[in-house]
């Protein structure tokens, strides 16, 4: 089979020639790939990809989750973020964790030199990995020095039962 001369990589060619049983183009010589175009863009430009656009999609939460002998534990860091501007529900081991981080607009910004931090919208769902008691009084959720905890009493489950087989 042939070989790049710089890397010894098998070339996308030769591994379908093998695999497909053509020989006859391997003898023909393999071109380099072409070197990546560089940015269009002045430093300190604004890029415009389609990508980039959020405006469609709500910010990640980010979440810790772990568990004692008897809870289940989410936490989630919330700094910036007010009681208000939150919205915590739970139906069938769905935890939802959602809201507005609001104050990153400014009337008077003329250009952006970084931005990094995510203001708007936000949303997390996740699926609990074990059942959780979702009334009232078995979860607690506290919002404290910008981290958002929510506490669940996890549900009680019976030892599984020898079945006798006759």
């Amino acid at each position: 089979m042939a070989r790049t001369n710089s890397d010894d990589l098998l070339m996308e060619d030769d591994l379908a020639a093998a695999f497909l049983g053509g020989d006859e183009d391997l003898a023909q010589p393999v071109e380099a790939p072409q070197p990546v175009a560089e940015m269009p863009q002045e430093l300190g430009e604004p890029v415009d990809d389609e990508w980039e656009n959020t405006d469609d999609f709500p910010g990640q939460l980010a979440v810790d989750v772990y568990e004692t002998a008897d809870k289940l534990v989410v936490k989630a860091r919330t700094a910036g973020i007010s009681k208000s501007d939150l919205d915590v529900s739970i139906s069938d081991n769905i935890l939802t964790i959602s809201g507005v981080l609001s104050g990153g607009e400014d009337e008077q910004t003329t250009r952006w030199h970084i931005q990094e931090c995510y203001w708007g919208e936000f949303s997390r769902t996740i699926a609990l990995p074990v059942q959780v008691r979702e009334d009232e009084n078995s979860v607690k959720a506290e919002l404290k020095d910008g981290v958002l905890t929510i506490t669940f009493e996890k549900e009680k489950t019976e030892a599984p039962k020898k079945i006798a087989i006759q």
